[in-house]
């Protein structure tokens, strides 16, 4: 029989889900508070967490930080039970490595479904990792592309319309994210409230990284620039698996030296190169990164520009006007075509 531990402070919504539960075959245990709740799973680690957000004494979130970090919880399917139901509530659970997210009030057959479909994921999943760990690293992931397929198969899929935020600074770092499509900037505000980009993603490209050995929060914001699709691993799956494939963790190491590397460029030419060498490059990365040929326009807004370029918005416009006269660039409403790459290259 599977164990249930329900932890909500409505007394009326607790007992009737309870004794719902019961009724469906499973061994449920009640707790009244997030405080409570921690204490019943840390003594008896049950199959499947349902929890309320808004508690007295530990809240939600503040339940799922602590078992989280316990490794005889840690692999407890959780599912946040909430009335709250605006994105970034859905999105803060789930970035903290919630399971599922159900809103009240819930159809019976939505709660039955979630608790049967993430015991179940469990499961399989266990039993993937014994047979993994039976077989030894033979049968590891041997390149970077295989990492990619797993991300692709295995991992959570989330859609972001241009302008949302996939993750914010500061916020809880549990996944590491693979972009299937779109454009993605990270960004950071100084202290004067200036928004400065600190790299650009495209599709195929990982995002997200942050130390797997503490529980660092995100350093920068991850933001949409057109419509985005990511598929989401946990730090604490995709660790497991660079343990067991020396390969991938190396071919790893070297991606993110790599863009180390093309960050540091980056701060240079932002430090010690003209005004016009920083639209120019800027222009060219973006158009490298939209993959975007020579005749084709990149629509990319001007303070997008100027962020990764490190100047102010008025300076990049009149650069981009000294272009135009220059037959560098075309400029057409808000889309800028490259008249001649080479120029742009050759600009000092």
């Amino acid at each position: 029989m599977k164990r249930v531990l329900i932890i909500e402070d409505d007394a009326a919504l607790r007992e009737n889900t309870a004794e719902l539960l019961e009724l469906s075959n499973y061994d449920v245990t009640a707790a009244p508070n997030g405080r409570v709740g921690i204490e019943y799973a840390k003594s008896s680690p049950p199959d499947v967490i349902v929890c309320d957000i808004m508690m007295p004494e530990v809240d939600g979130y503040g339940v799922l930080e602590a078992l989280s970090s316990d490794t005889t919880t840690s692999h407890i399917p959780f599912i946040f039970l909430s009335a709250k139901t605006e994105h970034k509530e859905i999105r803060k659970g789930m970035d903290m490595g919630a399971d599922d997210y159900l809103t009240k009030p819930f159809e019976e057959e939505e709660l039955m479904s979630a608790i049967e479909s993430r015991i179940a994921k469990a499961t399989l999943l266990n039993a993937k990792s014994q047979e993994q760990s039976q077989i030894g690293d033979d049968e590891s992931l041997r390149s970077l592309n295989e990492l990619k397929n797993f991300f692709d198969d295995e991992g959570e899929e989330f859609t972001f319309k241009k302008g949302e935020e996939i993750y914010k600074e500061r916020g809880h770092s549990n996944m590491v994210y693979l972009i299937l499509k779109g454009i993605v900037k990270t960004h950071k505000m100084d202290e004067s409230g200036k928004e400065l980009i600190t790299a650009l993603f495209k599709a195929d490209d990982f995002l997200g990284f942050t130390s797997f050995l503490d529980n660092l929060a995100y350093q920068e914001s991850a933001t949409a620039m057109e419509d985005v699709t990511v598929v989401g691993v946990s730090k604490k799956e995709l660790k497991a698996i660079l343990e067991k494939s020396k390969n991938v963790s190396l071919e790893l190491m070297e991606l993110l030296t790599d863009n180390l590397a093309d960050i540091k460029d980056q701060l240079l030419q932002m430090a010690y190169s003209s005004v016009r060498k920083k639209t120019a490059q800027t222009i060219l990365q973006f158009a490298e990164i939209l993959n975007k040929t020579p005749q084709e326009g990149i629509k990319i807004a001007r303070n997008d520009l100027a962020s990764v370029a490190g100047i102010a918005t008025e300076s990049l416009i009149r650069t981009l006007s000294g272009f135009k006269k220059d037959g560098l660039i075309a400029i057409e409403g808000r889309n800028i075509r490259l008249l001649d790459v080479d120029g742009l290259q050759s600009v000092e």
